[in-house]
């Protein structure tokens, strides 16, 4: 087996790890956090944002959806809305609970789109389960399936640990959390093709986990 071989045999194994851990969580996920936008006043800005930076008629990705919560939200600011989720179970949730947006199942480095498909993006706590390695190919990858101009709206938790889960809501489970500085991600949108607009940190809300976000504006180059 060559290196290249090596490595992306531990990719697929990595990502194979986390879709097995959502799906055993889907559930539960829903029911914990599917509608924690009613408390994250600044989230609902920054999306509100998004809505207005994509224009009327534009179809706006949301990356890593989960239990589509957040799909369903722009869907109900009359957008048009594809979540994309590598786990099966988290979007037959979202296709049950918001069926005026639409769901696939998809890999941020294999993204389910045509090129230039999408008018704006989101990726919340999405990029924090990728490897080092694989951040900019899914910049590039995002980069992609947006149209030019485009604007995309990232979070992640601050930092440069990692944390493995065994363990979740009683689920056994086995999924990597990698903590991301600002600084890193702004270099790879950057050499992604990506113009940053906004950055901003935050202080978790009381009913959070106890960490630093952080949140970037970018804009697709043409």
């Amino acid at each position: 087996m060559t290196g290249a071989d090596s490595g992306a045999g531990r990719a697929a194994g990595a990502h194979e790890r986390v879709r097995r851990s959502y799906d055993a969580v889907a559930a539960e996920y829903r029911a914990r956090i599917g509608d924690e936008l009613a408390g994250k006043p600044l989230d609902r800005a920054l999306l509100g944002a998004l809505v207005e930076e994509a224009g009327a008629g534009a179809v706006i990705a949301d990356l890593g959806c989960g239990p589509g919560h957040i799909a369903g939200w722009l869907a109900g600011r009359q957008r048009r809305v594809v979540g994309v989720d590598l786990s099966p179970a988290m979007v037959a949730i979202g296709s049950d609970r918001h069926p005026e947006a639409e769901f696939r199942e998809g890999d941020l480095l294999r993204l389910p789109a045509r090129d230039g498909e999408f008018g704006a993006a989101v990726a919340l706590y999405s990029l924090i389960h990728l490897a080092p390695d694989e951040l900019s190919p899914a910049l590039a990858e995002i980069r992609r399936v947006l149209r030019p101009g485009a604007p995309l709206l990232v979070a992640f938790h601050i930092g440069t640990e990692v944390r493995n889960l065994t363990e979740w809501w009683g689920h056994p489970v086995d999924v990597d959390f990698h903590y991301l500085e600002p600084t890193a991600v702004t270099g790879a949108l950057r050499e992604a093709g990506f113009r940053i607009e906004a950055e901003l940190e935050r202080a978790p809300y009381p009913h959070e986990a106890a960490t630093r976000r952080a949140y970037l504006l970018a804009r697709r180059e043409d």
